[in-house]
């Protein structure tokens, strides 16, 4: 069996969650300030990108960051360009790990229209999946954002993200699609009807054979989402923390039936650049075995 039909396997049988460690490079400020770095600690985007790197490197290599619990990683386009301890990061984390390399496709969004941010243009996107796929990346992940019940916005958004999907599935990889509705929507319970709906027309339009993941917000109905996740064209449907505490995020999460957490600011809650090796590696696997849990209901 291939790596990929491998890895496509552990997502169709294994308990576990996604890791979702892809800040791009306007989000890493604040990522690196959390974890204890200030922006004073560094002057220019390569030393900014160095320091994140070194706190990926340090969550992973970590004993309790392996396949058993994790059933993949989203990299960043930075990360996966960079090795660890001797091995590009997409091979150490298979390899060495059993952990699944993701990798995030998007160039980030555009001005709100519609109540929602479409995806910038990926011109250059064949370009990166056949790099991605030489690397040995599974699939990719890509963002858009909802924050209003509005049905042309939320048609668009779907419309392109399963454009974009089309195209990541050609390039023989699988698409992670996230179209994350806004915690603070102020119809949050109207747009989650209205994504679903489209969601599900276009997982319906998928050929035989064909798959996708799913990365939504919470919801705020539990287990709204049980028809995309029995959908035969969704390989996994997993859950955004979106800017809930972890607590929170897993309270939600673990009332939504097999949703399994891809978290970022939830997982990395309270490791800091600070911590000796022991207490970095306690406080990563109580929040590892907190979500892991929260995942398999």
């Amino acid at each position: 069996m291939s790596n990929f039909e491998q890895q496509k396997a552990k997502f169709r049988t294994q308990a576990g969650f996604i890791a979702a460690l892809d800040q791009s490079g306007g989000s890493t400020p604040k990522a690196l300030r959390l974890y204890g770095i200030p922006e004073s600690a560094w002057s220019g985007d390569a030393q900014m990108m160095d320091l994140i790197h070194a706190m990926r490197t340090r969550i992973i290599t970590t004993p309790s960051f392996n396949g058993a619990r994790i059933l993949a990683a989203i990299l960043f386009e930075n990360t996966m360009d960079r090795d660890i301890e001797g091995r590009p990061t997409a091979q150490y984390l298979w390899e060495v790990k059993q952990v699944v390399p993701i990798l995030k496709v998007d160039k980030g969004l555009e001005a709100e229209a519609n109540g929602v941010q479409l995806m910038k243009p990926m011109p250059d996107l064949d370009k990166l999946l056949a790099r991605a796929k030489a690397k040995g990346i599974f699939g990719t992940k890509m963002r858009s954002v909802i924050k209003q019940a509005n049905p042309a916005g939320i048609r668009a958004v779907v419309d392109q993200q399963f454009e974009v999907a089309r195209q990541i599935i050609a390039a023989g990889l699988v698409p992670i699609i996230e179209p994350e509705v806004d915690i603070h929507c102020p119809d949050k319970a109207d747009a989650e009807d209205l994504l679903k709906a489209a969601l599900i027309a276009h997982l319906d339009t998928l050929p035989k054979g064909q798959q996708v993941m799913l990365k939504l917000t919470l919801p705020s109905k539990d287990n709204l989402y049980a028809d995309c996740i029995a959908h035969p064209r969704a390989l996994k449907v997993v859950a955004l923390s979106g800017g809930y505490s972890r607590e929170e995020a897993n309270t939600r999460l673990a009332r939504q039936h097999n949703m399994v957490a891809s978290f970022s600011r939830a997982l990395t809650e309270g490791l800091t650049a600070q911590q000796s090796d022991a207490e970095f590696n306690t406080a990563l696997d109580k929040a590892i075995e907190s979500i892991f849990q929260a995942s398999k209901t």
